[in-house]
C-alpha cells in the first residue's frame, strides 16, 4: 500500500532541496572541543605552576618567569600534540575513503547491495533500501558510502590546522588569565589570588563551554572546576613539600 505525503509535503520538499540553512551544534564541535581543551589546560596547568613555585617561597619575579615559560611551552606543546593526533585521525580518514573509492570503481553491485543492507538495518525493507541506496548513489556513490558506511561528514572530519590553531591560541590565553592575576597581586597573597581568579576562570569557561554544546552549564562547571581545583591543591602542597625557607 502506499502512504500518501502528508499535506504541505511538496511544498516543503521543494523548499528543502533549494538549501538547508538549520545551524547544529555538532557543526562547531572540532574548534570547540580544542577551544575548550586549550583554554583548560591553559588555566589548570599555569595556575597550577604558578601557585606552586610561588608556595616554594620563591619570588614574585621567579614566579612569572616559572608561568611566562608555562606558557609558551604549553602553548606549542598544545598545537603540536592537536596537529600529530588530528592529522592521524584525518590520514585514517583518507585511507578509508581511497578504499571506498577503489571498491566502487571495481565492484559497484556489492556496494550498491552494503548500502542498501545499512538502510535495512536502519528500518527499511529491502525494495525501499534499494531504491534509496541505488538513487543515493547516481548521485554521489562516495559520499553516500563515506557519510553511511564509514560515518564520516563534513562537519565532522578531521581538521589538524584548525584544531592546532584554536588549541594553541586558547592555551595562550587560559594560561594568560592566572599569569595576569600573579602579576598583578601583591606578593605574600599571590597563591590564594591566582587560586581564585582561576577557580573563577574555570567556572566562567565550564559554563561558557557547556552552554555553546547545549549541555548542563552546572555539569559543565562542576568538570573543570573539580578537575582544576585539584590540580592547584596537588601542586601547592608539593611546592610546601620542596619549598626553600624565605
Amino acid at each position: 500500500m502506499r502512504l500518501k505525503p502528508w499535506p504541505g509535503f511538496e511544498v516543503e520538499t521543494r523548499a528543502m532541496s533549494r538549501i538547508h540553512t538549520e545551524r547544529h551544534r555538532t557543526q562547531s564541535i572540532g574548534w570547540l572541543r580544542a577551544s575548550v581543551l586549550g583554554a583548560n589546560d591553559g588555566i589548570v596547568s599555569t595556575a597550577s605552576l604558578i601557585i606552586g613555585v610561588a608556595a616554594a617561597n620563591a619570588t614574585q619575579s621567579a614566579v612569572l618567569v616559572a608561568g611566562v615559560a608555562g606558557l609558551v611551552a604549553g602553548a606549542m606543546s598544545m598545537a603540536a600534540g592537536e596537529y600529530v593526533s588530528v592529522s592521524s585521525q584525518s590520514d585514517t580518514e583518507q585511507a578509508d575513503i581511497e578504499r571506498e573509492r577503489h571498491e566502487l570503481a571495481t565492484d559497484g553491485v556489492r556496494e550498491a547491495n552494503e548500502l542498501a543492507g545499512i538502510y535495512m538495518q536502519r528500518g527499511l525493507d529491502a525494495g525501499l533500501a534499494q531504491q534509496v541506496a541505488r538513487q543515493l548513489m547516481a548521485k554521489d556513490a562516495l559520499g553516500a558510502h563515506v557519510r553511511d558506511e564509514l560515518g564520516i561528514s563534513e562537519m565532522a572530519s578531521a581538521k589538524p590546522l584548525q584544531a592546532a590553531w584554536a588549541s594553541a591560541a586558547a592555551f595562550t590565553v587560559g594560561a594568560g588569565l592566572p599569569l595576569l592575576s600573579a602579576w598583578l597581586s601583591p606578593e605574600p597573597s599571590l597563591a590564594l589570588v591566582v587560586g581564585a581568579t582561576s577557580l573563577l576562570f574555570l567556572v566562567l569557561l565550564g559554563g561558557l563551554a557547556a552552554y555553546t554544546g547545549g549541555a548542563s552549564i552546572l555539569k559543565g562547571i562542576g568538570r573543570v572546576t573539580f578537575w582544576g581545583a585539584m590540580a592547584m591543591a596537588i601542586t601547592a602542597g608539593v611546592g610546601r613539600l620542596f619549598g626553600v625557607a624565605a
